[in-house]
């Protein structure tokens, strides 16, 4: 099954996330099924990114969003572990700083985007400024309603510029992140994770549905596509994830540039080196 077709957010089209069901898990039963095709896929995306760092065209951006406890820094730890970490960097968007909050929206975005040969993974993202300032109520909707219109012409010019740009939206149901919350209660190593908006956010599930409904309905392109995954299942949350970033830098048919030295001159120079250091050893 396609993913990047089956998930995907055809541009100009309405989201409803209520008719999309965060338990849905394709053919798999359970974990170990999902494992058996997700380490294939790892091995795949190593390679790939190989290629692209060697290729040095392009780049690649993910941005994960979801309600909490939605499971983004699961897909990090569990989908992109298999990155060289000397090509690739996670940047977390957290309440904006003074700094930050100085400049337009978009400032503290742009600065992190992935270079030439780099994968670079959002954890939460630009789309903040669209999502919790509007359930918050932070800025008037006459701001938030027009940075559709300027993340589309930034995402527009990042994708000119060679990178390539994938978001997920991690879709779960009320219940499981209310079960999700329990977790974390009774796991002392995951309480420093708990946080009073946790709780007083779940006051605007709908809220936040509707603002992710607007946001990937209104910016949704063929060069910055969304895709809503289901996320109840974990496992199938990371296999979803790994297969539509797998298949799309596959789809882009990179190759190794060429080489800029005569390969076959050096190679009898090194020949020529070999044979003389073993006259002089023998």
């Amino acid at each position: 099954m396609n993913y990047r077709e089956l998930f995907g957010v055809r541009p100009g089209t309405g989201v409803h996330l209520s008719a999309i069901d965060p338990n849905f898990k394709d053919k798999h039963e359970d974990r170990a099924a999902a494992a058996a095709e997700i380490e294939p896929d790892n091995q795949r995306l190593r390679k790939l990114q190989y290629l692209l760092y060697a290729e040095h065209k392009r780049s690649l951006l993910v941005c994960l969003q979801g309600l909490d406890a939605a499971g983004k820094d699961g897909t990090i730890s569990h989908v992109f572990a298999a990155l060289n970490p000397t090509g690739a960097r996670v940047h977390n968007f957290k309440a904006p700083s003074k700094d930050e909050a100085d400049h337009d929206f978009l400032w503290r975005a742009h600065l992190p985007t992935p270079k030439n040969g780099e994968i670079v993974i959002f954890n939460r993202s630009h789309y903040e400024d669209v999502v919790v300032v509007r359930v918050r109520g932070l800025v008037p909707e006459a701001v938030w309603s027009e940075r559709y219109e300027l993340i589309n012409d930034f995402e527009k010019d990042l994708s000119l510029a060679g990178t390539i740009i994938l978001k997920f939206y991690l879709h779960i149901s009320e219940d499981e992140q209310l079960r999700r919350f329990k977790e974390r209660l009774d796991d002392p190593t995951h309480n420093w994770k708990i946080s009073e908006a946790d709780y007083t956010d779940r006051a605007f599930f709908k809220n936040y549905l509707k603002a992710y409904e607007d946001a990937i309905g209104k910016t949704s392109t063929t060069h910055a596509p969304w895709f809503i995954i289901p996320a109840n299942h974990k496992w199938f949350r990371n296999l979803a994830v790994s297969k539509i970033v797998v298949e799309t830098l596959e789809s882009l048919r990179m190759t190794f540039p060429p080489t800029t030295v005569d390969i076959e001159d050096i190679r009898r120079r090194y020949h020529a080196a070999e044979q003389a250091e073993k006259l002089v050893s023998d």
